[in-house]
């Protein structure tokens, strides 16, 4: 009898343990843990803090808040990122995209949307077709207020969100937003943005490089973070990303321009550089007016 009252002890010992580990909160470190990490490019956007900061109200006017799908999709399912998402980790790898996202979700309108749109739920995995055929969609929640998702060819992807990698990633930022970028894509230079490629080569040999974005006052400020092998490849990175910004300042001056606040160009053109030790800094200031046209925002 004493055995058995020490396994029935053991036991409920076990599962209190498990219930107070799903009690505790999603912290930046476990949710990068169920990430797809290789190759790569991850997003971290928390939403609660954009919303303080009064930038999600400028997409009130955007083209993405005016189009009739994501209209209907907000109506059917009473989802609306502005109001109901409060963080999402976002990674954009080769096998397709996944997302960990967290907020408040109407599940049961989600189903039935799933449904509508021709998809199934089996359990808690919900599935439809996308947009095209390689677009499957696939979610499901780890909590209430906490969904996986996933975009990829493979129907059932999201199930990869499910259970933590081995080993404790480090948290590149905790800026509201920033986005870490794969050396990978730097050399190839693939899916950047026109005028960033001569930017991204600079910091081609590089071990990790972090872009975050800050609310200063009115504005906002792209701050770079990059570690090298050693010193030297520091200063000689902060060195070239000095004299391609120099560069790209002439180039402008050249067409009898200046440089545009709004444009990328001429956010570019404002970067500042500077080294220590490993570490290569980088910061732009960033105008309202950038960040409207970014997002396709309409002046009143």
């Amino acid at each position: 009898m004493y055995w058995l009252g020490a396994a029935l002890a053991a036991a409920a010992l076990l599962i209190a343990g498990v219930d107070w580990y799903r009690s505790q909160p999603f912290t930046t470190t476990r949710l990068l843990q169920r990430l797809p990490a290789d190759n790569a490019l991850i997003l971290s956007v928390d939403f609660r803090a954009l919303r303080r900061a009064g930038i999600l109200q400028m997409l009130d006017g955007s083209q993405a808040g005016q189009d009739p799908e994501y209209k209907t999709f907000v109506r059917k399912t009473n989802l609306n990122y502005q109001r109901d998402l409060d963080r999402a980790l976002v990674a954009f790898a080769p096998t397709g995209k996944f997302l960990l996202i967290e907020g408040r979700f109407d599940w049961p309108r989600l189903r039935a949307y799933v449904a509508e749109q021709g998809g199934r739920c089996e359990r808690d995995l919900c599935r439809m077709q996308g947009t095209l055929p390689e677009r499957q969609i696939s979610f499901f929640p780890l909590r209430p207020g906490l969904m996986a998702l996933a975009v990829s060819p493979d129907a059932s992807a999201a199930l990869r969100l499910a259970t933590p990698a081995p080993g404790t990633p480090a948290v590149p930022s905790a800026s509201p937003v920033w986005v870490s970028v794969p050396i990978s894509m730097l050399r190839s230079g693939d899916n950047l943005p026109a005028g960033t490629r001569m930017f991204a080569h600079s910091l081609s040999e590089a071990e990790s490089v972090t872009l975050a974005f800050t609310p200063e006052g009115r504005r906002m400020a792209a701050k770079l973070d990059v570690l090298c092998r050693d010193e030297i490849d520091a200063a000689d990175a902060a060195l070239e990303l000095t004299r391609v910004t120099s560069v790209l300042r002439q180039m402008i001056a050249r067409e009898n321009q200046n440089a545009n606040p709004a444009d990328l160009s001429g956010v570019l053109a404002a970067g500042r550089f500077s080294s220590g030790g490993k570490r290569v800094y980088g910061y732009w200031p960033i105008e309202p007016s950038f960040v409207e046209n970014l997002l396709g925002a309409q002046r009143p």
